[in-house]
């Protein structure tokens, strides 16, 4: 429910924003609205906290110059602003179908564990006045008996009792396929509204950190290299016949 608000509000401030973009009137405009998209990413991010246990921190490109003009041209420059609008309105619909169909199938198979205690409630009318009480797991036109019967139908206990030790044994083997799910869909949440990796970080941080800066080019601590020492160096100290 929260996934299906946030996509509306999304949707409906871009649409509004986009509207407006073209006159005056639209620049405080977009600046509210890429503040109003941060605000529904840090609602997603603190839903993240209860998967991975640790906040999913944010950052954002900071104006260069004061005016309505330069925050508008920032928060939308800004891959951050993009890469939340993406995950909020283009990514949250094949998210929530893939979860919602394994969820649908969690909650089938934990159904059908309580199947012998209601599997008799149910009726089915047939054609020819047909009643049956039980519950149909597939294909049945014209009854339990009749033709064209695919499936398995459950009209005694035996046959609610064997369905409901299968339904066990799939349900306790489907929850892994439930909480893959679930950590698949955070971590899609986590490296869509994390900050975007910066590629000066580590020239930023070498130049932020205490004391001297490495050698480039290798080590600076060798003597005179021999290429450059002079003759007296070469002869063992003594100057020759030419050097006087």
């Amino acid at each position: 429910m929260t996934g299906w608000l946030l996509l509306g509000a999304a949707l409906a401030a871009a649409c509004g924003a986009a509207a407006l973009a073209l006159t005056l009137v639209g620049l405080p405009v977009l600046v509210a609205v890429a503040g109003f998209l941060h605000r529904c990413a840090d609602v997603e991010r603190a839903r993240l906290r209860w998967v991975f246990g640790q906040p999913v921190p944010s950052r954002y490109q900071q104006p260069a110059a004061p005016g309505m003009m330069a925050q508008a041209g920032a928060r939308w420059k800004d891959v951050a602003t993009w890469r939340e609008f993406a995950y909020l309105t283009g990514l949250f619909v094949p998210l929530v179908i893939v979860g919602g169909l394994v969820l649908v199938i969690w909650l089938t198979l934990a159904l059908g564990v309580t199947l012998p205690l209601w599997y008799w409630a149910p009726v089915e009318h047939y054609p020819h006045g047909l009643a049956v009480h039980g519950v149909q797991l597939g294909y049945f036109p014209n009854g339990p008996s009749g033709s064209g019967a695919v499936g398995l139908y459950v009209d005694t206990l035996p046959k609610a009792l064997l369905t409901a030790l299968a339904c066990l044994i799939l349900f306790a083997a489907f929850n892994y396929v439930l909480v893959l799910t679930a950590r698949t869909h955070a971590s899609i949440a986590r490296a869509m509204l994390r900050p975007p990796e910066d590629p000066l970080a580590a020239a930023k941080d070498l130049l932020m950190s205490p004391g001297p800066l490495p050698p480039i080019f290798g080590r600076t601590d060798r003597g005179p290299s021999p290429a450059h020492e002079g003759p007296a160096h070469r002869r063992g100290g003594q100057p020759t016949a030419r050097t006087k």
